[in-house]
């Protein structure tokens, strides 16, 4: 029997297969951020009844973003398009956590009101920013050098991420999920390449690890631990990430989030970079290494086959697999998966930005591609 297609849970909810939406930066929001009608049609696509979604990445507040056409969760608007969408998801029977995002040092003046970044430290990011241009039409940029965040601003930039987690329940969300992976602002505070402070949040990892910790704490105030997630990638160099003893970095992070009871950890697997694929037939190691540590259940990503979905859930390393590509150009990919039928193949000239085209077009098993 497939193990793919057994039910488990996730915090207090019931699923009945284990194949993951992963949170997926599609850059399609309307004015002001605001998710509109193309993404309650993109999400709606893609749940199914006792699915897991994890919606992507989300300004927590103006600073954070660090792609132009991504959403938000910190205005009224945003809220509103959000609840749309999670109104329709829940009305196919899916479940949904929405993924809270501050691009940290990726953000870029240029989405921000001409505003400098803010970073643990004032290092610049070698990534690249997407901001629009007169036209309105998206456009890589360099990454600008970052502010180093004052001690006094950080109980600020904690208290957006908890009022983010308000507004996600108050727009229906079934649970939130910290970014905490791909070089974003937490990732930057924990892993010391990135981070050169020297007072409570810089230096041993205990002290690096400590606006992660904050941020979590924050969100358990708001939702309790098991409608929490994190996402980590410990084996991530996009953002220009590094760090000394990895091993014992992200650890000592799965230890110390025993303490919450969350729904799930999320592990990046080294065989995805970024937008970069490496080795996909490489073992997932990060999750069988973190799972000795993190005793909750853990959602792998990274690059996952039907087949190493299968393995990795079979030898016990993970409980869930998130998938991203293959749901883009698959929405009803569960169901594909659980019949065995071939996969549509994915534009990657479509994934960030754009109109319906590689996004909503898309067809079902049972239903024709549009012309």
């Amino acid at each position: 029997m497939s193990t793919l297609f057994t039910p488990t849970q996730v915090g207090p909810y019931a699923v009945s297969h284990r194949v993951v939406l992963a949170p997926l930066t599609r850059m399609r929001t309307d004015a002001g951020d605001v998710p509109g009608d193309l993404m309650v049609q993109y999400y709606t696509q893609r749940a199914s009844k006792g699915a897991l979604l994890i919606a992507e990445a989300t300004a927590v507040s103006p600073r954070a973003i660090a792609y132009a056409g991504a959403p938000g969760i910190h205005t009224d608007a945003q809220q509103r398009g959000w609840k749309r969408v999670v109104d329709a998801v829940h009305a196919r029977g899916a479940r949904i956590f929405l993924q809270l995002w501050h691009g940290g040092r990726q953000a870029h003046p240029d989405n921000m009101g001409g505003e400098l970044p803010i970073a643990p430290s004032a290092i610049r990011s070698e990534e690249k920013a997407v901001v629009r241009d007169a036209a309105g039409a998206f456009l890589e940029v360099d990454q600008v050098v970052p502010r180093a965040m004052a001690a006094v601003e950080i109980p600020l930039v904690i208290e957006e991420f908890r009022q983010a987690a308000e507004r996600a329940k108050q727009a229906g969300f079934d649970g939130v999920e910290l970014h905490a992976a791909n070089g974003y602002l937490p990732d930057q505070f924990l892993q010391d390449g990135s981070n050169l402070r020297t007072d409570a949040y810089g230096g041993p990892i205990e002290n690096r690890a400590r606006f992660l910790l904050e941020a979590v704490e924050a969100l358990v105030g708001v939702w309790g631990g098991d409608r929490v997630a994190v996402r980590i990638s410990p084996s991530g160099k996009f953002g220009t990430m590094s760090d000394s003893d990895p091993v014992g970095t992200f650890g000592y992070v799965a230890e110390q989030l025993n303490r919450y009871g969350l729904a799930y950890l999320h592990v990046v697997e080294p065989r995805i970079r970024g937008y970069e694929d490496l080795a996909l037939d490489a073992p997932a190691v990060a999750s069988k290494s973190l799972g000795g540590l993190f005793k909750g259940p853990i959602v792998a990503a990274g690059g996952f086959s039907r087949e190493s979905a299968e393995q990795i859930l079979a030898a016990g390393d993970a409980d869930l697999v998130a998938f991203g590509r293959f749901f883009i150009s698959n929405p009803d990919l569960p169901e594909r998966f659980r019949l065995g039928l071939p996969l549509t193949t994915y534009d990657r000239n479509t994934f960030y930005g754009g109109d319906h085209r590689g996004y909503t077009d898309y067809a079902s098993h049972r239903e024709p591609m549009p012309a």
